[in-house]
């Protein structure tokens, strides 16, 4: 659980797969808009998960990622959080030397992850024994959810299971895709969930653009960047309507 001052505005970021001069970019657009439109306001700034595999440079990615936490570390007024995807968890499931792991992995994007550690022509069975240990151990790290109950928010990246909500286990963060989850009418029987708003990516949406489901009770920013997609992050700020930002 984190605590935020009241007057805190919060920028979630979608999938990112590898894309990552694009999230230098957005990251740049996000607080160049906070400067202008929030002076003065303390800012969060969420990455929800899946920042390897399929995109062109994943390695790129977690540099950006750990670049931004290092530049705002003595910033008490800016917080930069990131959460765990099920591609860093195939990740790091592949890394621990299960083959059937391994497979799943490079199946699904691990190939071109190793590759953008070795470049086009590298061999990636070295590049698997030679992951910077700095990156593993950020990866390891991550959490799978972020829960803020005094601004009503809570970032996960696939989403939570409402019958068990708090208690639904990390697979359910990293994985799901269940309709109860989809359709906030049917978390009307967990209290846990009254008034809250649950901001995830995993699922891309249908036209690559921003989801906002129920009464503000759900939001989508996985906009398919690695797909011809916008890379997407939401902006909340007190009660307003969520604004979006895309690069």
């Amino acid at each position: 659980m984190n605590s935020f001052a009241p007057d805190t505005v919060f920028y979630a970021i979608g999938d990112v797969h590898g894309e990552a001069a694009r999230l230098r970019a957005l990251h740049e657009q996000i607080l160049d808009h906070h400067e202008q439109t929030f002076p003065g306001r303390p800012i969060a700034i969420i990455h929800l998960g899946d920042y390897v595999d399929r995109g062109p440079d994943s390695k790129g990615v977690i540099d950006a990622i750990m670049a931004l936490e290092a530049r705002v570390a003595n910033r008490p007024e800016l917080t930069v959080l990131s959460l765990r995807g099920n591609h860093e968890q195939m990740m790091l499931d592949a890394l621990d030397g299960d083959l059937d792991q391994l497979d799943l992995w490079l199946r699904n994007g691990g190939r071109e992850t190793l590759r953008s550690y070795t470049g086009p022509d590298g061999d990636i069975d070295a590049a698997m024994a030679d992951l910077p240990k700095r990156h593993i151990e950020w990866l390891s790290a991550l959490p799978t959810i972020f829960r803020i109950p005094q601004h009503h928010l809570i970032f996960v990246h696939a989403g939570i299971e409402p019958r068990d909500y708090p208690n639904c286990n990390a697979q359910r963060h990293l994985w799901t895709r269940s309709p109860r989850f989809f359709d906030p009418v049917q978390w009307a029987g967990n209290e846990a969930l009254s008034g809250m708003c649950v901001v995830h990516g995993h699922t891309p949406t249908v036209g690559f653009m921003p989801e906002v489901a129920g009464d503000t009770q759900r939001i989508n920013v996985d906009t398919g960047a690695v797909y011809g997609g916008q890379l997407t992050a939401v902006v909340i700020a007190d009660n307003a309507k969520p604004e979006f930002l895309t690069n």
